[in-house]
Parts: structure tokens; sequence; C-alpha cells
């Protein structure tokens, strides 16, 4: 497991990355159970399932210093979501690799958060992590989150049919994005930090 010597957080310009709190769970519960948030994946959560997400989260940071951090906006702290870098499952045929996600509250969809906060996440994984190379990956229809892919300047570069879900279910079919360090730093692609 690569580990970080301690636990970062950072600020984009709008936006601050951390480590979950406690009172994050009542907001991320409401954005787990939202089915427009939820779309892209099997089912929304209870909330049981987005607490015990919230604190699988929290504990990956606690162990190796990074993870899918808590999203907040500077201005005001209110928690709109995560953003951050993850470890797939070994089952996935584009492992061992690190991904890129997000999941907002859907207000704080279209303000280009998403792209914002996953750029100061690929700068911590390329410049403080030492990765080569960073993925993400979705369900193929999930046409929002691939664009925000494409904004970071990643390119897709496979398909796969998801393990975990159901043949004949609309989402199995996913497609993945890679990012080098080397396209990244071709692309000037590092994020204005305040």
């Amino acid at each position: 497991m690569l580990t970080a010597e301690a636990a970062i957080e950072f600020e984009t310009e709008r936006l601050r990355l951390r480590q979950w709190r406690t009172t994050d769970r009542g907001p991320f519960a409401a954005l787990n159970a939202d089915p427009e948030v939820m779309a892209f994946f099997p089912s929304p959560l209870s909330r049981a399932a987005s607490d015990a997400l919230a604190a699988r989260c929290a504990a990956l940071i606690e162990a190796r210093g990074w993870g899918f951090w808590a999203c907040e906006l500077k201005r005001t702290g209110e928690f709109i979501g995560f953003v951050g870098l993850h470890e797939p499952p070994a089952a996935l045929p584009l492992s061992p690799c690190v991904e890129i996600g997000w999941r907002l509250a859907l207000p704080f969809w279209g303000q280009g958060y998403a792209s914002e906060a996953a750029r100061g996440a690929l700068a911590v994984g390329f410049e403080q992590l030492a990765l080569s190379e960073i993925v993400s990956f979705t369900a193929t229809i999930n046409i929002r989150s691939r664009a925000v892919m494409s904004r970071l300047g990643m390119r897709q570069t496979g398909q796969f049919m998801h393990p975990s879900l159901a043949d004949g279910s609309p989402l199995r079919a996913h497609c993945w994005y890679r990012l080098s360090i080397a396209q990244w730093h071709a692309q000037g692609l590092r994020p204005r930090r305040k």
C-alpha cells in the first residue's frame, strides 16, 4: 500500500479537501440517497451504508495519508461531497492502479467544482505520491463524469464489463481513462491554489 508520511489535506482556489468529520455524515447521507446523484451506481445508499462508506474513507486517509477526501467550500465551510484518490478492488481488469473519483451533491454540479478538486488531487498523486499514472472509470453511459475526465486531460484507453454488476445491467459496461505524469506535465494541468 502506497503511504504518505502524514495525512494530506489541500486547498484549491474555492475548495478545501480534508479528512472526514462526523458532521459530514448527514450531508453525505443526503447526497448518497439522492437518486440523481446515484444514477450511475447500482442504487442509492441507506444511512447506515453511507456512514460506513464515510468511515472507510476516513480510515484509509488515517492509515495511508490520502484517499477520497471530504470536500468543502472554503468560503462557507459547507460540505459538498468527496473527491480524491483510491486503489480500486483487484477484481477490476485495470488493477493494480490508483484511480481518481468524485461524488458531489446535486446543488454543486455544473460549477466546475469536480474538475477543480480533481486537478488538486492529481497534483497530490503526481507530486506528493510520485505516481506514474492515474486512472478513472465509470459506466459508459455516464456522460457527465466522462466529460470531467476529458477536461482533466485524461484519455479513454479501454472498456470492460464491471464484475460486480449483473449481466443486462445498463451500468455494467464501463470505460476507463488514463493520465500519465508525462501527459499531465505536458498539458500544464497544475491547479491554481490559494
